[in-house]
């Protein structure tokens, strides 16, 4: 029994590693041009690959960057930061619907910790209930792929052009999408909410009356939006001891 466990523990653990490859690569280029920023900025190589290591966030990273280089407050820091990743917590609460019961208060902070966008999203299509070695497999080598390219960027600062630097922060997004696209041609629901939380951001981005609103607060907003709409639209079913779903599947 204590094998079939242990070996059961370790196809997750390699299932997770394996589904973590490509968002690893991901963040092996787009960290590199974070690396360049924080050296341009006075930061040394080993205090950009700290921040990479103990914030796998781009968005937070750099702002945060930006703050420090401008002379701002370490209020003015918490407070950027707290808005642009606010986000975080609603993917949170998202994925703790989704976890296996057996896992302790301790490793959701473990996991909690490199709850990404692009984690998320791999999470929240795997087919299964989330176990902690596939979250752990899934989550380690995006760390090691953020904190490396941090490093290497970093190195290079002083070797690159500003603006190859600069572009690199493009494949990000390019990330984003080959994550979501999949799920969104396969099911209806998703492609309606994400296609909503483009609208609203949009709306956010392009209409005079919002143009007070901070990119961190509109972020949140739409990706508030976008889950109620889901929540009340397209919730989804909860699935039975056999493996079964209550009242048929949600389409």
């Amino acid at each position: 029994m204590k094998h079939g466990k242990a070996a059961n523990r370790k196809q997750e653990l390699l299932g997770g590693i394996k589904d973590g490859v490509p968002i690893a690569l991901g963040y092996l280029s787009v960290s590199f041009s974070i690396g360049i920023m924080a050296v341009s900025s006075g930061f040394s190589v080993f205090q950009g690959a700290f921040m990479s290591l103990t914030n796998v966030t781009s968005a937070g990273q750099f702002a945060g960057i930006r703050v420090i280089a401008a002379g701002g407050t370490l209020f003015e820091l918490v407070l950027t930061q707290v808005i642009i990743n606010l986000r975080y917590a609603l993917m949170s609460l998202s994925l703790s619907q989704k976890l296996s019961e057996d896992i302790t208060l301790w490793q959701r902070l473990v996991i909690a910790f490199a709850n990404t966008d692009e984690i998320f999203a791999v999470a929240m299509s795997h087919a299964k209930s989330l176990t902690f070695p596939y979250m752990l497999g899934l989550e380690c080598l995006p760390i090691l792929g953020w904190t490396g390219g941090t490093i290497l960027g970093g190195a290079a600062g002083q070797l690159l052009p500003a603006p190859v630097g600069s572009a690199l922060s493009v494949a990000l997004y390019g990330m984003f999408i080959a994550v979501v696209v999949p799920e969104a041609v396969k099911k209806r629901p998703v492609l309606i909410v994400a296609a909503a939380a483009a609208l609203v951001s949009c709306a956010f981005r392009y209409l005079p009356f919002f143009s007070g609103i901070s990119e961190g607060i509109s972020i949140i907003i739409s990706t508030a939006a976008a889950a109620l709409l889901g929540a009340l639209f397209f919730p989804v079913k909860e699935e039975t001891k056999d493996g079964g779903n209550e009242g048929g599947t949600a389409s």
